[in-house]
């Protein structure tokens, strides 16, 4: 038996907090259930504040952004699993907040409810970042009567798109502060510890050997012109962003991405397991396959990407299969394809897809560490490499200075 710190609300709305014994997190929310109570949070006690449970409430931290309306989404789902309706749920949501942007928010939406709309036709009204996907999966789940299903389904999907972002993101961390220290330990040796030799050398007038010129010009000329280049990489990077908003340049530079080495493998697999999520996803939610696969193409990043789907789906306007298109392209990796060949022929391939999606991620971690793996030795190397040789040039000249007769 393991000991959970639970948060839970009464049908009147009154909020309780406390630790109850239980075997594990679904036997806590069975207990708070025969006791009348509508479970918002169980959690291990141990980790109280850390790791939340699917059904959780957390709205008490500031958040934004999709990671704000994941909490909002998986709050909701949860009240409505537990046979709270719709109106009654958002006043219990807006009764355990304590932010005033998150309460005024969810005031408008129960407004909107209670004048007789439906949830999605309201959220549409907020501008609060609900996205086409979002909303299309609520309108989905309202036509099949099963809200809180599509909710839960919903939620699901933010977090696993979240989690799979974040785990890239948090791979790159290390490598960035590994080339950020690179940087500046050079930049360090080359203006202000070059120079105190430089002067040396000056004094006794003798020739340099050829690597210590290299390095004192290159020294002198960061030193002199550093800002400058600075602020001319600045002037490039802001030039390029505003070409990029090009079509043909955005199309080839995606292109161009996908077909580097390492990198362009990574980000096919990210972009493959982001698109059969959202079709899968939405297709399960109950929106037809060509209105569900324009939707799922726009969370792509990759142009691309983007045009081989948008013609995939004037070739299903005319009678083809999705894998077709997807394979004449040879943009999508062989088993993708044939697992969404497989669905199509057995009439599962919404379940097929979030197969797909699963394989992908779990493709897409071995990737960033396979990548990563490669990444992080060059870098030490590199780094010891350029800065051995700053120091064997310097020290070939002090002892050229020591053989100077006196």
């Amino acid at each position: 038996m393991a000991l959970f710190h639970f948060r839970a609300v009464s049908h009147s709305g009154e909020e309780q907090e406390g630790r109850l014994e239980g075997a594990d997190q679904q036997a806590i929310v069975m207990q708070l259930q025969q006791r009348g109570l509508i479970p918002l949070s169980v959690e291990p006690a141990a980790e109280h504040g850390a790791g939340l449970l699917n059904m959780n409430i957390n709205l008490g931290r500031r958040s934004s952004g999709e990671r704000h309306i994941q909490a909002l989404t998986q709050d909701l789902a949860a009240l409505l699993k537990a046979g709270v309706p719709l109106e009654r749920a958002l006043g219990i949501m807006i009764q355990v907040r304590d932010q005033e942007d998150d309460i005024r928010l969810l005031s408008r939406i129960r407004e909107g409810i209670q004048r007789g709309q439906a949830l999605s036709a309201v959220l549409a009204e907020q501008n609060a970042g609900f996205s086409p996907f979002y909303l299309n999966m609520i309108r989905a789940a309202e036509i099949s009567g099963n809200l809180e299903q599509g909710l839960a389904d919903l939620a699901q999907y933010l977090e696993r798109s979240r989690q799979l972002r974040e785990k890239a993101l948090s791979a790159l961390i290390y490598p960035l502060i590994l080339l950020l220290v690179s940087a500046i330990s050079l930049l360090i040796i080359l203006t202000y510890v070059i120079p105190q030799f430089q002067q040396l050398f000056a004094d006794m007038g003798q020739t340099l050997p050829l690597p210590t010129r290299i390095v004192i010009g290159t020294a002198e000329f960061i030193k002199s012109t550093g800002l400058w280049l600075l602020l001319g990489l600045l002037l490039v990077l802001i030039y390029l962003r505003r070409r990029l908003r090009e079509p043909h340049i955005r199309l080839a530079w995606h292109r161009l991405l996908l077909r580097l080495p390492l990198a362009g493998t990574l980000i096919q697999r990210l972009e493959v397991a982001r698109f059969t999520r959202s079709l899968g996803t939405l297709m399960q939610g109950g929106v037809p396959l060509l209105s569900a696969l324009d939707i799922a193409r726009q969370t792509l990043g990759n142009q691309l990407l983007m045009d081989i789907l948008a013609e995939a789906g004037r070739e299903l306007k005319e009678g083809k299969r999705l894998a077709d298109p997807l394979q004449a392209s040879g943009r999508f990796p062989p088993l993708a394809i044939q697992m969404i060949r497989v669905g199509e022929e057995t009439g599962q391939l919404e379940s097929m897809l979030l197969k797909v999606a699963d394989t992908y991620d779990r493709e897409v971690e071995n990737a960033i560490q396979r990548l990563l793996t490669i990444m992080e030795p060059m870098m030490i190397l590199g780094l010891g490499v350029l800065i051995a040789g700053i120091i064997i040039s310097m020290l070939v000249a002090i002892l050229g200075i020591n053989e100077l007769p006196i």
